[in-house]
């Protein structure tokens, strides 16, 4: 299957913000060789920065297949931002959609056409306290099992040294000048999971498997071990408003707590299409 050409709107992008990158940080690349030559795939990358989509994109954009990124469709709908994302052929989430498949159709669509499409599976900058993934969302998963298609793991690290997540002030730290790191890895292996019925449940755990595989190339970049449980921001949000109930109720030591609090994870409706979207070409994002 041939590769869509580049476009006129990608190659000014690139040919503004590449020169930039070179001179302002230093590249720590591998595992290109791990991206398909031909055919359509998809990649699911880490998150840490509001700049590390560019730091993804330059390194992908180097492996000759182009990265295509989700994002809001209202985004595509006005003025120059609509312009740019429908000359950089982004792929549109449609959110107000009551079928969780069909709001990823432009996803399904573009890989079949050859695409290489990008997820974000945490959906916004990872909340784990120490950078590590969190856990992530089920659109990935999801468009893996309906294509059946080759995934392909990326783990960043170094743009969240230049620009941390959640900084209180959200400027670059460009000296010392930064190594972006990228690391792709071999396509994570879904066959099993292939004629099962996609259930919640089923979609989780592949989610998972996929969120095992970023992070085990994290350790790598960094040389260290993650936590042996993925971050979940829903339950420590829950923890937290136990805890501070709890202290409401019976002081610094929890003796009491307060009447209907219930410090059981309620699972939120992950297939609602919200839940994927992430705008990273203008550095918003929805949760």
């Amino acid at each position: 299957m041939s590769r869509r050409k580049i476009g006129f709107w990608y190659r000014f992008a690139a040919a503004v913000l590449k020169p930039l990158l070179l001179v302002f940080f230093k590249r720590e690349w591998r595992g290109a060789e791990h991206m398909p030559k031909d055919g359509g795939f998809i990649t699911v990358v880490n998150h840490n920065s509001y700049i590390d989509p560019l730091s993804y994109a330059h390194y992908q954009y180097n492996t000759g297949r182009l990265p295509r990124f989700l994002a809001k469709d209202g985004l595509f709908r006005h003025g120059i931002v609509g312009a740019m994302m429908r000359g950089t052929q982004q792929i549109p989430v449609y959110r107000e959609t009551a079928d969780a498949m069909d709001a990823f159709r432009g996803a399904v669509d573009a890989i079949e056409r050859g695409e290489c499409v990008a997820f974000y599976p945490e959906g916004t900058l990872t909340r784990d306290p120490a950078q590590w993934p969190m856990r992530g969302k089920t659109g990935a998963a999801r468009v893996a099992l309906a294509t059946r298609r080759p995934v392909i793991p990326v783990a960043q690290w170094g743009a969240n040294l230049a620009m941390p997540p959640y900084a209180k002030e959200k400027k670059l730290r460009l000296l010392p000048r930064k190594t972006l790191q990228v690391l792709a890895g071999p396509p994570v292996d879904l066959s099993a999971y292939y004629d099962e019925e996609p259930t919640p449940e089923l979609l989780r755990e592949v989610t998972e498997v996929l969120m095992r595989a970023v992070t085990g190339l994290l350790e790598e970049l960094r040389g260290e071990k993650a936590p042996a449980e993925i971050y979940d921001p829903r339950r420590a949000r829950i923890e937290q408003r136990r805890r501070a109930a709890a202290e409401r109720a019976g002081g610094p030591d929890g003796a009491a707590q307060a009447p209907g609090a219930d410090d059981r994870p309620r699972d939120a409706d992950e297939n609602r299409p919200r839940d994927e979207s992430t705008t990273h070409a203008t550095g918003e994002h929805t949760t």
